[in-house]
């Protein structure tokens, strides 16, 4: 598993309807995706949940590199963004462990919560990613929990947790990390994402 995102800030009188309309034009586009866990169109708003910018911010989860590789360079979906708002920068992380949550068939994915942290300088990584898929793994039956995933940049050497949930995540002081809405999710290769169990 592989995690991605990039993100486009927008300016504060932005109108984000503009990014919905878009997002329900194109979003269904890659639900049948090759190589694609899933996708999640992801926007912050100024103001709500205290998000201090307008951004749209897509976070993928990718069963293989081929298809990611077909999404960035291969013609298949990228190159709109770009032609739209300009290159973004692209963040990458290796993954390390999924889990699918209780309500994984119930319903929507509506709030994506997403947490970095630093690897300490001159740690070893392993103590960090052992704690972060132990983590992982108590949240797998957090009520209302779609599914989660844990990730390491080993260039920035940082620690990603993203998990996506069907209503109201918990308040901040529980799950610490930035809150996003998702407007659409594509799944196309969830099954394989999960892995078949509780953590993979």
């Amino acid at each position: 598993m592989h995690a991605m995102q990039y993100s486009i800030t927008l300016p504060a009188d932005y109108d984000m309807a503009v990014i919905r309309r878009r997002v329900a034009d194109k979003g269904p586009l890659l639900d049948d995706f090759p190589g694609l866990g899933l996708k999640a169109y992801l926007i912050r708003e100024r103001g709500s949940d205290g998000s201090p910018v307008n951004e749209y911010a897509p976070f993928y989860l990718w069963n293989d590199t081929v298809g990611l590789g077909r999404f960035l360079w291969g013609g298949a979906g990228f190159g709109g963004m770009v032609a739209d708002f300009g290159r973004p920068t692209v963040r990458h992380w290796i993954g390390a462990a999924t889990v699918a949550g209780p309500a994984l068939g119930a319903g929507t994915a509506r709030v994506a919560v997403r947490r970095t942290e630093a690897v300490p300088d001159g740690a070893d990584p392993a103590g960090t990613m052992a704690r972060a898929v132990a983590e992982l793994t108590t949240l797998a039956d957090a009520p209302g929990l779609h599914s989660a995933a844990v990730a390491l940049d080993p260039h920035h050497w940082e620690v990603v947790r993203f998990s996506l949930w069907t209503d109201a995540a918990p308040a901040p002081a529980e799950l610490p990390g930035d809150r996003f809405q998702v407007l659409h999710l594509s799944r196309p290769g969830i099954p394989e994402l999960i892995g078949g169990g509780r953590c993979a």
